[in-house]
């Protein structure tokens, strides 16, 4: 039985048929158009959600919004659609038949493939979300949900993805913490000899961790020295990212080593007492 308006607010439905055309970043009535996508044509955002009504919904709103979108039925054939269009950005339910939301997520990253994922799920239990953002999701959102955040989700990673984190200073080539050597020339992560998959935005965080050891940084903090103060960029992708490089760094993500969290206040990088005393003599 289809569930979409159960999962889009009461006040989005009510409103449904006289939708504002509001864009983000240009007038009314004037399609928005990606820094990353070629000129004169609007950011396209893929919908894959086995809702027929909730999908309508969805491409109704987020072409009002400027973006083009298009839609799929289940995970099963993404990674066909994929082969023929490149979309800025998937809006991803969790919850599918055939091919359900983490299992395609986890074959799109299997690949290597980075494209900006959002996670729609209905479910309540925290351990789905988790699993979703250790996978490789960049965010999520539970339903219901407001189309209008959805939106400034959508936005946020896409401003994330765009923005081009700022170089740390070149002091040292490298780096080393426990089995780990990080090439800052080559931007490389090996551990034991074996280079490990880490994106430029893991990487950039990485580096920023190892060039402040000990220090305790905050979200905010994280992302003026990553993207500058005047970026726009959301921190709540920070937890994603953190997540990541913990899968990378340690057996047990959720008892980390290296990337400890201290609470109420960010995180902070602790590195093995010798490789620090190294670090602090060079």
């Amino acid at each position: 039985m289809s569930a979409g308006k159960g999962f889009i607010t009461d006040n989005y439905q009510r409103a449904r048929c006289n939708l504002p055309k509001q864009h983000y970043g240009g007038p009314a009535g004037v399609p928005v158009y990606h820094p990353a996508m070629r000129p004169n044509q609007p950011t396209q955002i893929l919908v894959v959600d086995d809702d027929p009504d909730l999908r309508d919904l969805l491409r109704e709103y987020l072409t009002q919004q400027g973006f083009a979108v298009s839609v799929l039925h289940d995970g099963d054939g993404l990674q066909a659609r994929l082969e023929r269009e490149r979309p800025a950005l998937i809006v991803l339910d969790l919850m599918m038949p055939k091919v359900d939301g983490l299992t395609a997520l986890r074959k799109l990253r299997a690949r290597n493939d980075d494209i900006p994922v959002i996670l729609l799920t209905a479910r309540s239990d925290e351990i789905d979300r988790i699993v979703g953002l250790e996978i490789g999701a960049d965010d999520y959102l539970g339903k219901p949900f407001s189309p209008r955040e959805l939106l400034a989700r959508i936005n946020a990673v896409l401003r994330r993805k765009l923005a081009r984190p700022a170089a740390a200073p070149e002091d040292r080539d490298s780096a080393t913490f426990g089995p780990f050597r990080v090439d800052f020339r080559q931007r490389t992560l090996v551990r034991s000899g074996q280079a490990l998959p880490i994106s430029d935005t893991e990487f950039a965080l990485l580096k920023l961790l190892l060039m402040h050891p000990l220090e305790v940084l905050s979200r905010e903090r994280i992302v003026e020295l990553m993207y500058g103060a005047a970026s726009g960029v959301s921190d709540r992708g920070i937890d994603v990212q953190i997540w990541r490089l913990r899968r990378l760094l340690d057996e047990d993500a959720q008892r980390p080593r290296y990337i400890q969290t201290v609470r109420g206040r960010g995180y902070t990088f602790v590195p093995d007492e010798a490789d620090h005393a190294d670090q602090a003599a060079s």
